[in-house]
């Protein structure tokens, strides 16, 4: 690889990085919003949790038929729409009179974000076969690393000016995409031709199309043959881009449905520990500042996991590093429970640190894992297929959570989550390469 190429691959993981810092805004700084919301338009806390559910809705949706449009025709004209899309949601919730408007406001913001997401997580998965899940974790990491230095800003401004404080919010994460719009491309060994550039895009629609045409028998044959390393090849195994499979062949694997389980309760798990856990803090009897530590905690440990486990799973091993992280997850969620019932603050705080810590690296390692066990072309399509396990993840991470610790009590709903990753990691375990 010329020392071009590779600086510039470089560069467009620091370009979706930036992308995905500002998508991250929508899910991370609407806490620091959602009050300010409530007293301007009279808003009561379910409805305001309905704002935030229909993002979550919106932003996992979209990403299938975005992704799908990416891998034929480049981030370009997707970033531009991303771009519209967020500036919009931001302007609209900062002007909204009625909770209609802030609903649907916010469901726009997060159509936005789901395609910002999705042309930016894939994006280490098109330019690195090496270091790729360093890539991918510094792209992760952004989503909620922006955030961090965002919401300071965002609370001490809030309530003073808050139809300017989200207007500057929408134009500022505008004009990072629509940047990034002008910048990102992907690269010509996937698709044969600069499908970043809307003028080559015709081959790769073609090629796409081929291999909606050829991916079903290859697949089958593929896992028919599985027991036969000598006459099976994964669709990974080869550039050309008609070698790679669409998500509705890659949902006839077993292997597709165990990164859809996973992250189902990775998920959940996760809106668990971000949302319950000062609760149950409080609920433990621990200290305010236990409660307020524990919060940023889960933050900063979220985004290290990302960088530090994804980056190590190219030199351990991607499947490995995914089982063993969510097992340490599910380990150190039960130390939390045993540690906060028995009134130690400080090991209660460590813990929690360590499940986020633990938690987060299968969001940059699955879509790489996606990307060459069904091909790169098809690789933001597939995990996009993939990643709408976020919609039942998030029903067991609110309402079906609500119910356990309203029925169990906090430390044994806590621990049926603990039990859950811990079942989640030894499935990521038996992961291996369709055809092998």
């Amino acid at each position: 690889m010329s020392r071009q190429r590779s600086m510039r691959r470089w560069a467009f993981v620091a370009v979706g990085a930036a992308i995905m810092g500002g998508a991250g805004t929508y899910q991370f700084v609407w806490s620091s919003l959602s009050a300010a919301v409530g007293t301007r338009i009279s808003a009561s806390p379910t409805a305001l949790g309905t704002v935030f559910t229909l993002f979550v809705i919106t932003q996992t949706l979209v990403q299938l038929p975005a992704g799908s449009v990416r891998d034929r025709y480049g981030p370009r004209k997707l970033l531009v729409a991303a771009a519209a899309l967020m500036t919009a949601g931001y302007v609209g919730l900062g002007v909204a009179p009625t909770l209609p408007v802030a609903y649907a406001s916010y469901a726009i913001g997060g159509v936005g974000a789901g395609i910002a997401y999705t042309v930016a997580v894939n994006t280490p998965v098109k330019w690195f076969d090496e270091y790729r899940g360093l890539a991918t974790g510094i792209v992760s990491m952004a989503y909620g690393g922006v955030s961090f230095v965002v919401i300071p800003l965002v609370r001490g401004s809030i309530d003073a000016a808050f139809t300017r404080t989200l207007l500057v919010l929408g134009v500022a994460v505008g004009i990072v995409s629509l940047l990034a719009a002008g910048l990102l491309r992907d690269p010509e060994s996937v698709s044969g031709s600069a499908v970043g550039v809307d003028s080559g895009a015709e081959p790769a629609e073609a090629a796409a199309d081929a291999g909606d045409a050829a991916d079903s028998k290859d697949l089958a044959e593929d896992v028919s043959d599985a027991d036969d390393a000598d006459s099976s090849v994964s669709p990974a195994a080869s550039d050309d881009p008609t070698d790679a499979v669409g998500w509705r062949t890659a949902a006839r694997t077993w292997q597709f449905w165990v990164f859809y389980g996973v992250l189902v309760v990775v998920n959940g798990v996760g809106l668990m520990l971000i949302g319950q856990s000062v609760g149950f803090a409080t609920g433990l009897g621990l200290s305010a500042s236990a409660a307020t530590t524990v919060a940023s905690s889960i933050a900063l440990a979220d985004g290290a996991g990302l960088l530090v486990l994804a980056g190590l799973s190219d030199r351990l091993g991607e499947e490995r590093t995914a089982g063993a992280s969510l097992v340490l997850c599910g380990l150190t969620l039960a130390g939390a429970v045993a540690s906060g019932t028995r009134g130690h603050a400080s090991l209660f705080v460590a813990f929690v640190a360590a499940a986020a810590f633990f938690r987060s690296p299968v969001f940059a390692i699955f879509p790489s894992l996606v990307g060459r066990y069904y091909g790169e072309a098809r690789s933001s399509e597939n995990y996009a297929a993939i990643y709408t396990a976020k919609v039942p993840g998030g029903v067991f991470g609110g309402t079906v959570t609500g119910a356990l610790i309203a029925t169990l009590g906090w430390s044994m709903a806590f621990y049926v989550g603990a039990v859950l990753v811990v079942g989640a990691g030894l499935a990521a375990f038996a992961l291996r390469p369709v055809g092998t």
